[in-house]
């Protein structure tokens, strides 16, 4: 695996293709955080991308052509991204940028480079509400795809989870950045209509030496548990903190904390009382496949990595768009991402094989219908997709799915609380 900090050196990196008989290339820009916070999540989206691609230009390419990824770090910082973005789009003239993983990455790509550009953005990791509302009012010019759900479904499954699992009395200490707020919001909405009680809220700025000021003032409540959204990194000092300042071992955990490294630099010991929420996946031969295929070349990544499946998904989908729409020309791009994911195609699965396949109908001029890593999608008129939530939790250092929580499910819920 290259490093991070040799990409991040580089400022790009083109990932290693088969020799194919054609001597072209669709370029795709990929903006993703591989240094700071959510570094680690970037690092394992970007691997997902490449074995994507790989298995396409495997299954003789796309629209002619090869593809490949101008790969850029993030930083997990929105001015950087959008400095990234704007020479992918402006110098090398990308179609289409994958990325990026946080929201506060994702939404300035959008509003400032990608919508008004014209060009294709998918991101397989952006959860925040916010963009389902850039949406909404037009601003994202139907340019804008995501692979993951939306907090504002995800609040609602992890309030219900708290409270089926006796965590009725939480303190919040959360990332201060549009993801954080937004979860934050949807879930006290959902949680306080259940029943439960929050004690206190404190938000955090991200790369603090210390966090001994947020952990003492979600003490000040003495409450039950803590509620911690944030990202691995951070996620991991406030975590110890709050245990060495007394804080309960009961927490309840955001989709990307589900991190061996988070578990790693907490101590398992400290765990085994840990809940999260995830959006989840229904398993198909395109699962069976990225569980196999993607940890030997990933560099140290496992298949349960978060946002590796749904990199690898929204790499696919992208490429079997520029397939459906024979070129790489944004606006065809848009349709073709939305015909290959319809329902009635010819079901296609991962893998090169099946991407062979999939070109080949393609070229006959039949439907196809990808079910990917994560199951089944389909994008609403906001690029949004609903799926199942996976509920797990931490027992003996292991992340261990306990249940999956259907979208029905939680339209019940949201239905019993008058949402």
């Amino acid at each position: 695996m290259v490093s991070a900090a040799a990409i991040a050196a580089t400022g790009a990196f083109v990932a290693p293709q088969p020799v194919l008989a054609q001597d072209c290339a669709h370029t795709i820009g990929v903006v993703v955080s591989l240094t700071g916070p959510a570094g680690r999540f970037g690092q394992a989206a970007s691997k997902s991308v490449e074995l994507a691609f790989g298995d396409l230009n495997d299954a003789g390419g796309v629209a002619g052509c090869r593809l490949e990824m101008d790969l850029r770090d993030a930083q997990s910082q929105g001015s950087v991204a959008v400095d990234q973005a704007r020479q992918l789009v402006d110098l090398v003239g990308v179609p289409a940028i994958i990325g990026g993983i946080i929201s506060s990455v994702s939404i300035p790509i959008l509003t400032s480079v990608t919508a008004d550009a014209g060009v294709v953005q998918i991101s397989p990791a952006s959860s925040s509400p916010t963009l389902t509302r850039i949406a909404q009012e037009g601003q994202s010019k139907g340019m804008f795809f995501r692979t993951i759900t939306s907090d504002a479904l995800q609040g609602t499954a992890a309030a219900k989870y708290a409270m089926d699992q006796g965590l009725s009395e939480l303190a919040i200490i959360h990332v201060n950045n549009d993801f954080g707020v937004n979860m934050v919001a949807e879930f006290t909405k959902a949680y306080e209509a259940l029943g439960g009680t929050i004690t206190s809220v404190t938000p955090y700025n991200q790369n603090q030496a210390s966090y001994a000021p947020e952990v003492t003032a979600g003490l000040a409540g003495d409450p039950d548990a803590l509620y911690l959204v944030s990202y691995p990194g951070d996620g991991t000092t406030i975590a110890r903190t709050w245990i060495s300042q007394g804080g309960p071992a009961k927490f309840l955990l955001n989709d990307g904390m589900n991190s061996g490294d988070f578990i790693e630099g907490v101590g398992p010991q400290f765990l085994n009382e840990a809940y999260g929420t995830s959006s989840g996946t229904t398993t198909t031969p395109s699962t069976e496949y990225f569980q196999a295929a993607y940890p030997p070349m990933s560099g140290g990544f496992d298949a349960g990595a978060p946002a590796a499946d749904r990199a690898y998904d929204a790499a696919a989908i992208l490429g079997l768009a520029i397939a459906q729409a024979g070129s790489a020309e944004p606006a065809a791009i848009v349709e073709g991402i939305r015909a290959v994911t319809a329902e009635g195609g010819e079901v296609i699965h991962a893998g090169p094989e099946e991407f062979e396949r999939a070109l080949g109908l393609i070229a006959d001029g039949q439907a196809i219908r990808y079910v990917g890593v994560i199951g089944a999608v389909s994008f609403d008129e906001n690029g949004d997709i609903t799926g199942p939530f996976r509920k797990w939790r931490i027992v003996d250092g292991e992340i261990t799915t306990v249940a999956q929580m259907t979208t029905e499910e939680v339209d019940a819920v949201k239905a019993e609380i008058g949402q």
